[in-house]
């Protein structure tokens, strides 16, 4: 952990920004609840059978074993490595009783994921101390309400906060503060800010920018030009300067979805056609859950050669699963050929408001659907969200739970 000199104890911030990262968050929730676990290498998949990992302990990365390795080749790194299936429901119950508490340090949150969150602390200072006094603070109330470690990055703005909490885990405490970010950042590779992926690196790269300290050559227009304000944030996010605020309200979805990673090239019609009629139906029960409908759906299946699928229209706005199923059914049939298959993915990308004005030409069958699917969506509330299903899907997929990159405590992205 580095030293937090004297001055950056003492001094008052013009802008001060944490970001919490909790550590190995799903690996540790298990060895918290199970303490055979404890000091062992530990790999978290979707479902019994799912071969893909989602997270690992570090005893586990020890190994070399990392999120998205497939189980096979873990297990070769580390024979004794311990596979856990997820529990999506106590992960999210772990993560809105952190963001919960972390209240009593700030109202100025804004939960990024299920084990990532930015506090502004800049108006609680007099209140609390200087910001790396509130960082540890913050590590200690995490520790208290949920007995699990987490990371602390401290910064004056967002990106180089969430790069410092990156520097020194399992629970460590990285301070940049806002007078020595460009001198910290300076040898930085632009692609280790977050947001900053390789397309993005390649085009720096090809002007000479390859760490944050070479932007300052390089002119705010030329990436203005080529990506406009996201272009000019990231100029500034590689001199410390990010402008974007801490955002505490949540905006509508852009959209809703659910996708599915398969057994390597899966190429069985039947299962292929079960998982996307499984990802429709998770996509219209969220649509329902919210108020929502949408007509306009990405259907798509991902091969070693990219994505086959595309956008692809229901008859009219809808929430039930069955028209977006049926559509599912008719993509596969028009755009697969055999090819082996990775990933089916199933996303509204048109959700609004559910229009509660009776439609003149709507299926007269419509509102026995919507009937039943009200009391289907009851019933898993109360039970489990896959206690009840369609008759198709039973018994012929493992269905599970999976908690989305944009969850969030409340609202329509709590659902998992």
């Amino acid at each position: 952990m580095p030293t937090v000199l004297p001055e950056s104890i003492d001094r008052r911030w013009a802008r001060a920004i944490i970001l919490i990262d909790m550590n190995a968050f799903f690996a540790s929730v298990e060895q918290l609840d199970d303490p055979a676990l404890r000091g062992k290498p530990v790999a978290i998949t979707n479902g019994d059978q799912g071969t893909c990992i989602i997270t690992c302990s570090y005893e586990a990365r020890a190994f070399g074993i990392h999120t998205g390795m497939r189980l096979p080749e873990a297990r070769q790194r580390c024979p004794a490595l311990i596979r856990i299936t997820a529990r999506s429901s106590r992960y999210a119950e772990m993560s809105a009783r952190i963001m919960s508490a972390l209240q009593a340090i700030t109202p100025d949150i804004e939960v990024f994921s299920v084990d990532e969150a930015f506090l502004d602390v800049t108006h609680v200072q007099r209140l609390h101390g200087a910001p790396p006094v509130i960082a540890r603070q913050v590590q200690r109330l995490v520790r208290e309400v949920s007995g699990l470690p987490c990371s602390v990055g401290v910064a004056g703005d967002k990106t180089t906060a969430k790069w410092a909490a990156k520097q020194h885990k399992p629970e460590g405490l990285t301070v940049v503060s806002p007078w020595e970010t460009a001198a910290r950042l300076h040898d930085v590779p632009v692609t280790e800010l977050c947001g900053v992926g390789r397309g993005i690196g390649g085009f720096l790269a090809s002007r000479g920018v390859r760490t944050c300290g070479d932007m300052s050559r390089l002119p705010v227009s030329v990436l203005a030009q080529r990506w406009g304000n996201i272009g000019r944030r990231i100029w500034l996010m590689a001199q410390g300067r990010d402008p974007d605020p801490v955002s505490c309200g949540m905006a509508p979805p852009k959209s809703v979805g659910h996708g599915k990673v398969l057994p390597p090239a899966t190429r069985d019609v039947q299962l292929l056609q079960h998982y996307l009629e499984h990802m429709a139906q998770k996509v219209a029960a969220r649509l329902r859950g919210n108020g929502l409908e949408a007509q306009q759906l990405f259907i798509g299946l991902r091969t070693d050669a990219g994505w086959l699928g595309g956008r692809y229209l229901t008859p009219r706005p809808t929430d039930d699963g069955q028209p977006i199923a049926a559509l599912c059914r008719q993509v596969l049939q028009k755009v697969w050929q055999g090819e082996g298959v990775h990933q089916v993915q199933v996303t509204a990308l048109d959700p609004v408001q559910a229009d509660i004005q009776l439609d003149l030409f709507a299926d007269q069958a419509a509102p026995r659907r919507q009937a039943i699917n009200r009391a289907v969506d009851r019933i898993n509330r109360r039970f489990g969200t896959q206690a009840m299903s369609t008759a198709s899907l039973l018994g012929r997929v493992p269905l599970h739970d999976v908690i989305a990159p944009a969850w969030k405590p409340e609202g329509i992205r709590r659902t998992v």
